[in-house]
């Protein structure tokens, strides 16, 4: 059995390779129940996630262990070039020890981080280690004559009271957080009955769990899926999933089937896979045994991993630093191009310089993306319900121009700012947009698995060519299959390639009218 990683990416492939059901929206909605909806919405808001959570811990005990020797060092030995060197080479190295110490202890996890009482000789001792290992180090190496004693010993001290008053204080915060569901993962069982019912009780029954259950969904009808499995409401079947998950802030879904049934999971993931969320099968109930890690766990609850949620955590505050950084850069570098055109604008017709239009954005939300007015103001088209075409009487002289150079996209760099956009990732497509007078999600099979992560000004799709104007059934198409191969593939340095790329591809102007 291979790891984790490569059996979700493998079960990506199985799905694709399948004959999709992805739920329209071009028909009739599915309409939620009025008790779906009104669990939807007191799940409308974000969390915040207990892995960004132990992160920040790991960075502030990092700073306290470094703040503290400084301290003690600038107080008792007194600041000076030839020791402030040596000295902080010390202090920062004992931090590092400290820190990598505790994560092997699993001092960061989330029963510790409740409560640190009951731990409290084990992150004492960690500390000591810390300390001891580099006192070790100094005496083999010889040096340890030039530090301070008193200095070393004050350090180590202080530092502790700070680390565990620092530690009481934040198992306080989450334990709070958690009882107002400010900290937890949002889940829904895929499946009723026994199995679930079953799985329920197995995760609630877990110490220290932060899973909040919010209700059961399941195609069977009621004499083989009852209403309320252990307690929960049965709030739809699974196309009115989809709807819930678009309203909810939801984290996880947990099919409660066996894996013996092979051809309804795979159903269902036919369906389910446009979300981003994570997906996982309970093994709760399989007798089937894999290696250790090809599981993931609730508390002892064992879990296969079929998907993962794309650019979660701190993936996400990398990429959104990325952003703010290289939406600042591209301000300031084409700030006279973006004044320029906005006065050619002005000049040649009437009408605002910027043009906005709703687009699809993450999760399917409603978007509302920028651009330079290229149309005459009483020619536009909101709805993107008539696509341009070349030679298109509706676009102006200076509109022919921008959008043949992409200058036309560049106020989406404000977009990117506001955080609507991503500077990389899948075009934002208007939501009436369609070729041969089907919406793009009528042509291609999987087209909202684009949207599990946030459009992007530039992307994968756009510098292999896929740009311009959407006339055939295989343009979306291939345009899709190149967002999807970036959403699995996303990586800091994807979207640095791409972000560079995009200027000497765009050089190439034949489909862009």
């Amino acid at each position: 059995m291979t790891d984790r990683k490569a059996e979700s990416k493998l079960s990506r492939e199985v799905v694709r390779n399948l004959t999709p059901d992805t739920p329209r929206t071009s028909g009739e909605k599915p309409v939620l129940s009025p008790v779906a909806y009104q669990i939807a919405s007191q799940y409308a808001k974000d969390t915040n996630s207990p892995v960004m959570i132990s992160g920040i811990m790991r960075i502030i005990e990092f700073l306290i262990i470094v703040l503290a020797g400084i301290a003690v060092f600038i107080i008792y030995v007194g600041p000076s070039a030839s020791t402030l060197a040596q000295y902080s080479l010390a202090i920062l190295a004992t931090a590092v020890v400290t820190v990598v110490l505790l994560e092997l202890t699993d001092s960061y996890q989330l029963a510790v981080m409740r409560d640190p009482f009951s731990k409290f000789g084990k992150l004492i001792l960690v500390w000591s280690g810390a300390f001891a290992m580099m006192s070790l180090a100094a005496f083999f190496l010889k040096t340890s004559e030039d530090y301070s004693r008193v200095w070393f010993g004050t350090w180590y001290g202080s530092g502790l009271i700070l680390f565990l008053v620092f530690r009481i204080v934040m198992s306080r915060l989450i334990r709070g957080w958690a009882r107002n569901g400010k900290m937890e993962r949002r889940a829904v069982i895929v499946g009723g009955g026994k199995p679930a019912e079953d799985l329920i009780r197995s995760i609630e029954q877990q110490p220290y769990n932060d899973i909040r259950i919010c209700g059961v969904f399941d195609d069977r009808d009621a004499k083989r899926s009852p209403p309320i499995v252990a307690g929960y409401p049965k709030l739809g079947n699974i196309s009115e999933l989809i709807e819930f998950a678009r309203i909810a802030q939801i984290d996880m879904l947990i099919v409660s089937l066996p894996i013996t049934a092979e051809a309804r999971v795979l159903s269902l993931l036919k369906k389910l896979w446009v979300l981003p969320v994570d997906i996982r099968l309970s093994a709760h109930n399989n007798h089937l045994q894999f290696r250790p890690r090809a599981y993931s766990y609730i508390g002892s609850v064992a879990m296969i991993d079929l998907f993962d949620k794309p650019i979660n955590d701190w993936d996400s505050v990398a990429k959104r630093a990325f952003d703010i950084f290289f939406s600042v850069f591209g301000l300031i570098v084409f700030s006279p191009v973006i004044l320029a055109t906005a006065i050619a604008i002005k000049l040649e017709s009437k009408g605002p310089v910027i043009f906005k239009q709703l687009r699809h954005g993450f999760n399917n939300e409603v978007i509302e993306v920028w651009k330079f007015r290229s149309m005459f103001t009483e020619m536009c088209d909101p709805t993107a319900r008539n696509a341009v075409v070349k030679n298109d009487p509706r676009v102006t002289r200076v509109g022919r121009f921008i959008r043949k150079t992409s200058i036309d996209e560049l106020p989406q760099f404000f977009n990117s700012l506001m955080g609507t956009l991503s500077l990389v990732g899948p075009r934002p497509h208007a939501i009436a947009a369609h070729t041969r007078n089907l919406l793009y999600n009528d042509v291609v099979d999987g087209y909202f698995a684009r949207h599990r992560v946030k459009p992007g000004v530039t992307g994968w799709a756009q510098i292999n060519g896929w740009r311009g104007e959407v006339d055939t059934d295989d343009k979306i198409k291939m345009r899709t299959e190149f967002d999807l191969y970036y959403i699995e593939n996303w990586s800091l340095w994807f979207d640095l390639k791409i972000l560079f790329l995009t200027p000497v591809r765009l050089l190439n102007t034949d489909n862009a009218y």
